[in-house]
């Protein structure tokens, strides 16, 4: 009797390993699949859960001849930035020094808050509240991507015209108040949008005494061991000196650019997998915020189809987007350089990782869709 449960523990171990295996190999054909379009030559993917046993990372790197760890890859993580701006509101409502329906004028003064919000004849910014900004629904243009009124080129079609520009906060913000017009009264409409996290930047510290940077590294970083993580050009990270990945725009490298300051509150983060992963873990679990204040955050708006907006924080729902039998859901955030970070509850698995190309954006969404039918398949 003794050696027939050894010998079922063993085919019963035996099969596991096997199936993790195939796992891993399917996964990587996937990745190799996506990795391999045109224009890519850096890319990083990890894959974990611990229900499921799975802690997979796999890197492509045409730019390097020294292997690394690809969970410790640094890499610009774009508008992933946004969970952690939103978070540290969300401390910061945890401690009792502000609410989600504060009006934004209580911590921003003038001549920033001059006139910020003019719609149709009328002063719109004593109306503007904290979970406007958050959601994206303030009616702020954004001086990234939206059209001037002038004709004159935006934010982001001037990075590569002054390359070695640097932009403060208060800059950005009156670019968009000279340059564009707001889309509708607060809280009517929504409209994605970079000027708001720059202001919720700007009210963090504000609010919290301490720069932006210094407050994600007290907040988020340090107690999570985030010591990978940092914002480009403003600060360092905690131990890690390994340089951040390239990432292009066409054949055009962006990665060294001065002018990226302009990418601040809402996509200046620098992160690994493996941070960002602890970190979406952590704001899972309630280690971050407070139980009431992350179900606050994700009171989710209509984004487009099969995607929901919440504060700072993004909802996929693949049954709407794939027209699936079989709903599966994605909780996080992507950014424009092709960088996700995701959890799936119905698998209870966290994918994060970035294809380093601005043209390859909408490709992560049916990558991380291939992944996770994998997994849900074994």
């Amino acid at each position: 009797m003794k050696h027939l449960i050894q010998l079922l523990f063993f085919l019963l171990t035996s099969l596991h390993c096997l199936a993790q295996k195939n796992i891993v190999n399917e996964i990587d054909s996937v990745f190799i699949q996506y990795s391999s379009a045109k224009n890519i030559n850096n890319a990083v993917l990890q894959v974990y859960s611990t229900s499921k046993n799975i802690d997979l990372s796999v890197s492509k790197n045409n730019t390097s001849a020294n292997p690394i760890d690809a969970s410790c890859q640094p890499f610009y993580t774009a508008s992933i930035t946004k969970m952690l701006t939103a978070t540290s509101i969300g401390i910061l409502k945890d401690m009792g020094k502000l609410d989600f329906d504060d009006k934004i004028s209580q911590f921003l003064q003038e001549p920033l808050m001059n006139k910020l919000h003019f719609f149709n004849g009328k002063d719109y910014t004593n109306a503007i509240t904290i979970a406007h900004l958050l959601q994206h629904t303030s009616g702020l243009p954004d001086y990234f991507t939206d059209e001037t009124i002038d004709s004159s080129q935006n934010i982001i079609n001037q990075l590569l015209v002054d390359t070695n520009r640097l932009w403060t906060p208060y800059e950005m913000i009156e670019f968009t108040k000279e340059k564009m017009k707001p889309h509708f009264i607060p809280g009517q409409g929504y409209h994605y949008t970079d000027t708001e996290y720059v202001l919720l930047a700007l009210i963090i510290e504000k609010v919290s005494g301490l720069s932006y940077n210094a407050f994600l590294k007290k907040y988020i970083f340090q107690p999570l061991v985030m010591n990978d993580s940092y914002i480009n050009l403003k600060s360092s990270p905690i131990k890690n000196q390994l340089p951040i990945a390239k990432f292009y725009v066409g054949d055009i490298e962006l990665s060294s650019i001065k002018s990226l300051s302009a990418d601040w509150g809402g996509g200046g983060l620098v992160s690994t997998t493996k941070d960002l992963i602890t970190f979406l873990e952590a704001f899972n679990a309630d280690k971050i915020v407070k139980k009431n204040t992350r179900l606050e955050m994700q009171n989710w708006i209509n984004e487009s189809v099969g995607m929901e907006y919440g504060f700072g924080i993004r909802k996929v729902s693949y049954k709407d987007t794939k027209d699936q039998n079989k709903k599966l859901t994605l909780i996080g955030h992507t950014g424009s350089t092709a960088s996700f970070l995701w959890y799936c509850p119905e698998l209870d698995t966290y994918i994060a990782g970035t294809l380093n190309q601005l043209e390859a954006s909408k490709s992560t969404i049916p990558l991380v869709y291939d992944v996770l039918k994998i997994i849900e398949g074994k």
